[in-house]
């Protein structure tokens, strides 16, 4: 190739890279809206008219008993640290109350093959979630439900309790999930 014809084409191919990063800013520029790019947004994930949450003790549905503390006050560290609400303790104050009913099971995943005994447990918490705002009386979660798990091992030196707490606090964590807007 001579040298006019090397010129040319570099001309050529700094003209087409410089066409396609014209048209991909074009785009760009026609998709962005006020919030962002599209339907994109930097704002908070949770409903904006929303400041306080009241949160009531769950109530459990199960034989074992004082898990429901324990998820009561999981989904309230998680609410005050993951969302812009804060947790008021009088109802009358509240923009919002947050109910629920709480349920756990326990199933055996593996048996010890001669002897038949359980050497690996799982528990499961099922947690049923209301979220009512107190000032329209709009409900904006109903009766949603989420499930975590946990599992544990005798041999291992790990009890019930232990599987117990772990699948609860998945559970407030999926609790507070549900209090995002709705895409």
């Amino acid at each position: 190739m001579n040298l006019m014809t090397r010129q040319s084409v570099g001309r050529f191919c700094n003209a087409c890279i410089l066409g396609a990063v014209s048209v991909v800013f074009v785009f760009a520029l026609v998709g962005c809206g006020v919030g962002g790019i599209g339907e994109y947004s930097n704002t908070w994930m949770y409903p904006s008219e929303v400041s306080t949450v009241y949160v009531e003790m769950f109530d459990s549905r199960s034989f074992r008993r004082g898990h429901e503390y324990t998820l009561t006050d999981a989904v309230c560290k998680r609410i005050e640290a993951e969302t812009p609400y804060k947790i008021v303790s009088d109802r009358d104050e509240a923009d919002t109350i947050l109910s629920g009913q709480l349920a756990i099971y326990s199933g055996v995943l593996a048996w010890e093959r001669y002897e038949g005994k359980p050497i690996e447990m799982e528990t499961t918490v099922a947690v049923s979630v209301s979220w009512k705002n107190l000032r329209t009386g709009e409900l904006l979660v109903n009766n949603e439900n989420v499930t975590a798990s946990a599992s544990y091992s005798t041999p291992l030196g790990q009890t019930f309790d232990y599987s117990a707490n772990l699948a609860v606090n998945r559970a407030a964590q999926r609790v507070v999930e549900l209090m995002e807007t709705t895409w």
